[in-house]
């Protein structure tokens, strides 16, 4: 799937059409997939030229959807399936404590700083989950790297580089660890038969629960903004 390079990288999904005559862009407002929509015989570098021509709209629409919320010292957020709160705290690092998260410095940055905390957080979390899965099923993947996705929690490419949503580590842990084997099975099975989900039972019984789960709850962990609280006006 095509990226809008930036911070984060925006996924574009890419839809041909013999109907359609020009470039267009949709946002959904219940997931925030951005889709383009394209002429059949047009080039995706056409594509992807006009979604940067159209860039900060699209940033400016994804940052105004409804639930958004700018993650500051005194709220709550959840952390592997616990609501944590943001307080101020010493030393050099992010650290959690019971059901506090003690956020060093600058009070404008602990946006920021708690989601590079979380970034690294789910970084390991999900090697091992991956780790541990692709050991009991005989595979190796090449790399994981984690990226913001509103479309989809994680992906398996046909080289068996893994990808993952970090926002994954605000879910409970067994949903983490699910979504681990579910693209750790495509290593086997690049599809979704029911070979596949025959591979991921083997390695994750009773899967559908924490399935339910990303599909009733998923979409609020897409609710927290993780940026500098914006200085004050005059």
């Amino acid at each position: 799937m095509p990226l809008l390079p930036g911070s984060p990288p925006v996924e574009i999904t890419l839809r041909r059409s013999a109907q359609t005559r020009r470039f267009s862009l949709r946002i959904s407002r219940l997931d925030g997939r951005v889709t383009l929509s394209m002429p059949l015989r047009a080039r995706e570098s056409e594509a992807l030229r006009f979604a940067q021509q159209q860039e900060g709209w699209i940033r400016q629409t994804l940052a105004e959807m409804p639930g958004q919320q700018q993650v500051g010292l005194g709220d709550q957020i959840p952390v592997e399936g616990r609501l944590c709160r943001l307080m101020a705290g010493q030393g050099r690092s992010v650290r959690c404590e019971g059901d506090a998260l003690l956020v060093p410095g600058d009070p404008q940055q602990a946006g920021t700083r708690v989601g590079a905390f979380l970034k690294v957080l789910a970084r390991d979390r999900l090697a091992a989950a991956c780790d541990r899965h692709a050991a009991r099923l005989g595979q190796r993947y090449t790399r994981l790297t984690l990226r913001d996705t509103r479309s989809r929690w994680g992906s398996c490419a046909h080289d068996g580089a893994l990808m993952f949503s970090w926002r994954l580590i605000m879910a409970p842990p067994p949903v983490l660890d699910y979504v681990a084997a579910h693209e750790v099975a495509h290593l086997i099975e690049m599809n979704h038969s029911p070979a596949y989900w025959a591979v991921v039972e083997r390695v994750f019984p009773g899967w559908q629960v924490q399935r339910n789960w990303l599909h009733n709850h998923g979409q609020a962990l897409h609710g927290y903004r993780f940026g500098p609280v914006p200085a004050a006006k005059d």
